[in-house]
């Protein structure tokens, strides 16, 4: 009997879980058959900060999961494992992250007359910070997956998979991304920060490897992102929110929408997944908030049919988790995250579908 094989059968599922360990689960770095990544990183936030929290908070919340899936046979046994936060990088992104609040403070007052030297190179600086950030993901990612691991990533704010994704061109030569989101992302340096959140899509888009971006739920962008959707020549393929909502008031069926958005897809994908992207009751303290959104059975609803259509679903990220006051946001947060994870592990043949 392997070690994984004595963890599962010494294992209750049913009992309470234990805290410390993502789910209460036995599983660690060797035995887990996923392993996440956390970027509790939250430099460039433009609006409400707390996002570099979320992974600790889903950590915590995630004890609250119960581990049973109606529809995933024995989701838990795939083994999941959330790697440690590095105690550098908190202190890093809170370094940057005040470095970056004074910056904005400045752009948004507009007086010329107190910019000073201090100030000019702050977006230089946290370029560079940002991209040593991907380089280090960008290698922890290879050299997880080189030791057949799947692996995720779980933010801080949605800058944070760009090494994930650069990791992911590295083993695949072509892939598309779905992106769950309110925002499109597609802003070139926004605030003068290259690697900024509302530029994750944008910068992804660099990577040629990159096939198709498909942009499900989006309901906040500029006219710089609409036409930077227009003049992609059907490599950017947006499924705005609005017009999702107009489709099913006129009596569309939300699997012929899915349906649709799959189509749009190539056969290996990565899903980026703002927490935005849901309906704001269900993330009330993620960084920008905004009306309208998803169901959580809607875009759980989606990725399962991802998974029965064939598709391979090479790595995700969960990103802007907030969890404010209480636990709501990270308990739904959680939550998704493990949906994530065994849908992943179905479509790559770790898990099955219950017949």
């Amino acid at each position: 009997m392997t070690k994984k094989e004595e963890l599962i059968a010494s294992f209750d599922p049913n009992a309470p879980s234990a805290p410390g360990s993502l789910y209460g689960l036995p599983f660690d770095l060797d035995t887990a058959e996923l392993v996440i990544i956390p970027v509790p990183w939250e430099v460039t936030v433009s609006y409400s900060a707390g996002t570099a929290d979320g992974p600790e908070a889903i950590l915590e919340a995630s004890a609250q999961v119960d581990l049973f899936l109606k529809d995933i046979k024995d989701a838990w046994q795939m083994g999941m494992y959330l790697l440690p936060s590095p105690e550098n990088l908190i202190e890093e992104n809170k370094k940057y992250r005040d470095l970056a609040s004074k910056y904005i403070s400045w752009l948004e007052s507009n007086e010329e007359d107190w910019v000073t030297d201090e100030l000019k190179i702050i977006p230089k600086a946290i370029d560079e910070v940002s991209e040593k950030l991907n380089i280090y993901i960008k290698s922890q990612a290879v050299k997880l997956a080189n030791q057949g691991k799947m692996v995720a990533l779980l933010g801080g704010d949605h800058s944070t998979p760009l090494g994930l994704i650069k990791a992911m061109s590295e083993l695949h030569s072509s892939f598309g991304i779905l992106q769950i989101d309110a925002h499109a992302d597609l802003r070139e340096a926004y605030e003068n920060f290259t690697y900024s959140h509302a530029s994750i899509m944008y910068n992804a888009l660099k990577i040629r490897n990159v096939s198709k971006l498909v942009q499900v739920g989006i309901r906040d962008y500029c006219e710089e992102e609409m036409d930077y959707i227009k003049g992609s020549n059907g490599r950017v393929k947006t499924f705005f929110d609005e017009d999702i909502k107009s489709a099913i008031y006129e009596g569309k069926s939300w699997k012929a929408i899915c349906d649709e958005i799959i189509k749009e897809l190539p056969d290996l994908v990565y899903i980026s997944f703002d927490i935005d992207g849901l309906d704001p009751k269900l993330c009330p303290n993620t960084g920008t908030p905004v009306p309208g959104g998803f169901e959580f059975n809607d875009v759980v609803y989606l990725m399962k049919q991802i998974a029965k259509a064939g598709k391979r679903i090479i790595s995700f990220d969960l990103n802007e988790v907030s969890p404010g006051e209480d636990e709501w946001d990270a308990n739904v947060g959680a939550r998704l995250l493990y949906q994530m994870a065994a849908i992943m592990g179905v479509s790559q043949g770790k898990l099955q579908f219950t017949p």
